[in-house]
């Protein structure tokens, strides 16, 4: 099977420069390449908006960027995406700093051959992906698949800062899987354990591939709805207490799969933290179950 070409955007404002780049990587046969040009900062963030690559070479020198400012903002907006910095010749400390700060690699321009080119683009597309498989083990619950705490928290955090800057609303959905402790003794801990995973589904199907999924606790859930209006936060729970039952009536056992669910709107125009929506929303959902218990 033939290897998908390696898609690399150089960002260099010296036209001369990108071309012997370009062509060095051109002329590669060991790796395929597909390489794009910007001259300009504000030129590159386009072509990012505008196709998918893979990594990125940046001249930390560009007309309207200097320095680790460049790198900074370039990784701020792909922070998925690997990055090695080139550099004149003089300006190694520079290059040895935006590494510290998150850059792949660096190279400086003047001493770079294709060999060099070549095998630092490749172990920086590995070591990417060495970091990334790890992070993603570090974030999420490895029962369920969602994120845990950890990866809910951090990936809402980053959601309540866009929603601010965009100033749409979100709503977070707390969410606890009733009588688990029931299940668990009468049935067995594999029983309670199917029970979570299929708690997991009920909000994977009730939810948007892009809104934010955990695991946030023993049988606590929490969800982060993107681009939520305070509408949603009635027909939000009401769709998942609907899928849950559809998935009872599906799949018999001999235990009903429920959920209480406590929602909360987000206004952007809030100073809040995602610890402390979720505190206010778990009180919504406590409340619920205690009514619903007294009922």
């Amino acid at each position: 099977m033939e290897e998908k070409p390696v898609k690399v955007l150089v960002v260099e404002d010296s036209p001369t420069d990108a071309l012997l780049l370009r062509e060095a990587l051109t002329d590669e046969r060991s790796m395929q390449f597909r390489t794009a040009h910007a001259e300009t900062l504000a030129d590159a963030l386009r072509t990012l908006q505008e196709q998918p690559f893979d990594l990125i070479l940046l001249d930390l020198g560009l007309p309207d960027s200097q320095g680790l400012d460049t790198f900074a903002r370039m990784h701020d907006h792909v922070p998925q995406i690997p990055i090695i910095v080139l550099t004149g010749l003089d300006d190694d400390t520079l290059a040895i700093q935006a590494v510290k700060e998150g850059a792949q690699d660096f190279l400086t321009k003047g001493r770079v051959d294709r060999y060099w080119l070549v095998r630092n683009i490749r172990h920086a597309l590995e070591r990417h992906q060495m970091y990334l498989e790890v992070h993603a083990l570090s974030l999420t619950d490895g029962l369920t698949g969602l994120y845990n705490r950890r990866g809910f928290v951090t990936l809402a955090e980053q959601q309540l800062k866009v929603a601010r800057h965009s100033r749409r609303g979100l709503i977070l959905v707390y969410a606890d899987l009733d009588r688990l402790k029931y299940i668990n003794d009468n049935f067995g801990h594999q029983a309670g354990d199917e029970a979570l995973v299929q708690a997991a589904e009920i909000l994977e199907r009730t939810f948007r591939a892009s809104d934010i999924l955990g695991r946030i606790g023993g049988d606590e859930f929490a969800a982060l709805a993107i681009r939520g209006s305070d509408e949603g936060l009635h027909a939000i729970p009401e769709r998942l207490q609907k899928i849950a039952a559809e998935y009872n009536a599906v799949r018999p056992r001999p235990w009903k799969l429920s959920m209480s669910t406590g929602a909360m709107y987000f206004d952007p125009k809030q100073e809040l933290s995602i610890e402390d929506m979720m505190k206010r929303t778990d009180q919504v959902m406590y409340q619920q179950k205690r009514a619903r218990t007294h009922h």
